[in-house]
């Protein structure tokens, strides 16, 4: 039975803030230019917003699980800032070349692979048919496609709310 909520998956960095490379230091955050609208207009509409997130930096020994965890912690209060929220965040540690040897994993949880999809989707009772992916690497829409989601969207730059507007206001969810 297909879950009753829609939802916009989006990737994070690249998508949601600027990509620096590994990221997991505060100090280095910065939002893409219309993220924090973005995000208020989906929760003004009761649409969930879910970040799925590849974080091979954890594999490659260059931050903890915990540092991640902590940067999503920060990024929550970020976007509470602004009266928005993100319902959930899910990440990938793992790489199937890593250099710490527990997270070297070919994983169903590493995009373009829909595990996290599929994962959040039961966790927020998520209809495919009704989400989204947005991302700013190829293998992000195609994780939403292998996942069933109505439509993956590859982010090229910009204004990210305007992308988000115009597909909501079309009526694809």
């Amino acid at each position: 039975m297909p879950g009753r909520n829609r939802a916009v998956f989006f990737d994070r960095d690249g998508t949601l803030n600027v990509e620096k490379g590994y990221l997991c230091d505060t100090e280095k955050f910065e939002f893409i230019e219309g993220a924090t609208d973005a995000v208020k207009f989906l929760n003004d509409r009761n649409i969930k917003v879910i970040v799925i997130t590849n974080q091979s930096g954890v594999a490659r020994g260059f931050f903890t699980e915990s540092d991640v965890n902590n940067f999503h912690d920060f990024m929550r209060k970020e976007f509470e800032k602004f009266d928005a929220h993100i319902d959930g965040f899910y990440y990938c540690p793992h790489h199937p070349k890593a250099e710490v040897e527990k997270y070297r994993v070919d994983c169903d949880c590493r995009k373009p692979k829909p595990g996290l999809i599929l994962k959040a989707c039961r966790d927020f009772d998520i209809d495919p048919e009704k989400a989204i992916m947005i991302g700013d690497m190829p293998r992000d829409p195609e994780s939403g496609e292998n996942a069933g989601l109505k439509k993956g969207i590859l982010f090229d730059g910009g204004n990210l709310f305007e992308l988000v507007k115009n597909e909501i206001e079309s009526g694809i969810i």
